[in-house]
């Protein structure tokens, strides 16, 4: 009998990093899954304003903020995704998960030590350090919610939306270096945005169509196959909407 494979997700959870997560178990087993803690807000905010400044991030973390009080006019949308496209949103009972402090935690690189995966696949959770990355022997992968180099870092949906790019809604599976969503891409899946998606719900959206694509790049780096692929996009890497843009697109233009 052939042994599963080892596959370790690294996430801080929720309900779109799942649908990819139970996909990959469904299709694999040997599936596990370390689970993150939630890094706090205040040196998450600092760490921003290191790279923008306070004024930026201030704006961003006021969209975050009305985001969150928002979750509750969308989940009728959210639902209907759910339903329309099948997805399993809540952790399976069949999926071992470990928590960890962080991606980056000693625990956590002393998991990979002791479970030895053929794979480790990211699914929203901290960016990976140096340290963390050479301690990892086996393929590194990254489930991005946006098409890459274009929409790096941080919702791509709503990017690609708000700048009238639909032809480039979408996710990317790649490789994962030491940059923000750099590394060479696997699969990318080019998706038609809904005009009811909103930076709520782009996300799930999103993860419905691409299951498939976490699904063979995994299977690539199981069996020795992993093929980069090159991109002629520009390189650009997103943030959150500060709050003054995210609400002129949303009035001016039905963007939310």
């Amino acid at each position: 009998m052939a042994t599963a494979p080892k596959i370790l997700v690294i996430t801080a959870g929720g309900p779109y990093p799942w649908v990819i997560i139970n996909a990959l178990a469904e299709r694999f087993g040997g599936t596990e899954v370390a689970l993150e803690q939630p890094e706090s807000k205040a040196l998450f905010l600092r760490r921003r304003a290191r790279k923008i400044g306070w004024f930026e991030t201030a704006g961003q973390f006021l969209t975050m903020s009305v985001s969150r009080f928002g979750k509750r006019f969308v989940k009728a949308r959210e639902a209907e995704i759910i339903q329309h496209h099948s997805l399993n949103t809540e952790p399976s009972p069949t999926v071992p998960v470990t928590p960890v402090s962080s991606a980056n935690g000693e625990d956590c690189r002393a998991l990979i030590t002791t479970r030895q995966p053929e794979v480790v696949f990211l699914a929203s959770c901290r960016m990976l350090n140096r340290a963390t990355l050479a301690a990892i022997p086996c393929p590194v992968l990254n489930y991005h919610s946006g098409i890459n180099p274009k929409y790096r870092g941080l919702a791509g949906g709503w990017w690609a939306r708000a700048s009238g790019d639909q032809a480039n809604y979408g996710t990317t599976v790649h490789l994962v270096d030491a940059g923000v969503d750099t590394g060479d891409i696997l699969y990318q899946a080019f998706l038609s945005p809904d005009p009811r998606e909103s930076l709520l719900t782009d996300a799930m959206a999103m993860a419905a169509g691409s299951r498939d694509i976490a699904i063979r790049a995994v299977e690539d780096a199981l069996t020795g196959r992993l093929t980069p692929k090159a991109s002629t996009l520009p390189s650009v890497q997103r943030f959150h909407p500060p709050i003054w843009t995210y609400l002129w697109t949303g009035l001016t233009r039905k963007i939310w």
